[in-house]
């Protein structure tokens, strides 16, 4: 169970005011993690921690690290104590203690398989209800020894570029360590120094990794164990922007050194439509433009192609680098400077300013024989203010588009870079 300390108050009345006061001062369970616990506050159950976002309460989880950690050493601790246990205790590195139902226990002549059960919390995590499965044996002729292994479910890495070796379940590095850690722990507990191995597997990882980045990373046959904090955060940003530095860093690994960047399915589909590139070069980087071009500088692409629909790609022109409305939408105000810059007259600048979406601006642009001038104007300042964010480092091109109306604008370069992308 997620657990956080807070004054020790019962009355309900008493703990929304405190959760309200929390909220109102944008003050999260990250910032308090380890040393507050949820205990014993009426209303609130004890698998249960939060933090606000957004002003929403969301619910915390925990990831596929810390459930095989604590079923690692759930089985470890039935094996060498040769009792059932129903929970098991795991201190995350987030420093938030977890207690975990343990399931499914089966025991054989030298081994344990048991299984945790995975809880994202609220955040929208394809693997939120997946049991994680850890078998542990013994080897007591190997003193010391430990053997992590993946099983079924539990994807293999075959490209360079992760933190996983070419070969390797991928298991990442602070998860492993949680693992042997708390196999080790139970060993010390019943003073077993033999060696001692585990396989962590996952059964509905073969299918539940078709939703995942996993198959464009490199990881075939399963999902990736993860998690540095053992603790997942609901609607966590730096997921999304590591997952998008990730998929680069294979990329480059692989000696890539050109690539798209879209910031989703739109883009990918009119790519597939209108120009002959390689889609397996392509990287979706959500409202995520800034960061992504960051950290394309920082890995050494020397060319880029940015294809994205007009609704999001008409904030760059603003020089706005995350594009979720919530941050900016600016839409109609940069459509309506621009078009005044191209000669519209007050009636036609007063229409943009109510348009709802960018096909609507369009649209009263074709009527007034602007949509060419505003988009050439419009394409001009995306560059600009691209070129001052990867500060001159790579060259690139940009495309605009409409589902409704298809392309709309290119940088000149583009047959350039595209030569490089077939």
């Amino acid at each position: 169970m997620v657990q956080a300390r807070r004054p020790a108050v019962c009355e309900k009345a008493k703990i929304f005011r405190w959760e309200r006061t929390l909220c109102i001062a944008n003050i999260t369970a990250t910032i308090f993690g380890g040393f507050f616990h949820y205990r014993g506050i009426a209303g609130v159950k004890e698998t249960e921690a939060y933090v606000c976002v957004d002003h929403k309460r969301l619910r915390r989880g925990y990831t596929t690290g810390s459930c095989a950690a604590a079923a690692a050493g759930a089985a470890a601790q039935i094996l060498l104590g040769g009792a059932a246990i129903d929970s098991i205790h795991l201190d995350t590195p987030k420093g938030i203690g977890l207690d975990l139902q343990v399931q499914q226990v089966e025991m054989g002549d030298g081994w344990c398989r048991c299984a945790v059960q995975k809880d994202s919390g609220d955040d929208p995590d394809s693997t939120h209800g997946v049991l994680v499965y850890a078998k542990v044996w013994l080897e007591p002729q190997y003193t010391g020894k430990f053997t992590l292994e993946g099983g079924i479910g539990v994807g293999r890495v075959t490209k360079p570029g992760l933190e996983c070796p070419v070969g390797a379940p991928a298991i990442n590095r602070v998860p492993r360590e949680m693992i042997e850690a708390q196999v080790r722990k139970a060993c010390d507990q019943y003073g077993y120094d033999g060696g001692i191995g585990v396989e962590i597997s996952v059964p509905a990882g073969v299918e539940l990794a078709k939703k995942t980045y996993n198959p464009r990373l490199g990881i075939e046959g399963g999902i990736s164990i993860l998690g540095t904090s053992g603790i997942v955060e609901p609607m966590s940003e730096k997921a999304l922007t590591d997952t998008i530095r990730l998929e680069l860093q294979v990329l480059r690994k692989s000696g890539v050194d050109s690539c798209i960047i879209t910031p989703g399915n739109y883009g990918e589909t009119f790519l597939r439509q209108t120009l002959p590139v390689d889609l397996s070069r392509a990287v979706k980087c959500s409202n995520y433009i800034g960061e992504t071009l960051d950290f394309a500088v920082e890995l050494g692409f020397r060319r880029l192609l940015l294809v994205g629909h007009l609704g999001k790609f008409i904030k760059l022109a603003g020089g706005v680098m995350n594009t979720h409305s919530r941050y900016a939408d600016c839409r109609m105000e940069i459509a309506t400077a621009y078009a005044a810059l191209c000669g519209a007259d007050h009636q036609t600048l007063c229409r943009l300013m109510e348009c709802v979406t960018t096909d609507d601006v369009i649209e009263i642009l074709t009527q007034q024989n602007l949509v060419r001038p505003f988009m050439d104007l419009l394409i001009k300042r995306i560059c600009y203010h691209v070129e001052a964010r990867t500060a001159g480092e790579v060259d690139f091109a940009v495309v605009v588009f409409s589902n409704r109306y298809g392309m709309l604008g290119q940088t000149k370069n583009l047959a350039e870079i595209q030569d490089t992308l077939i």
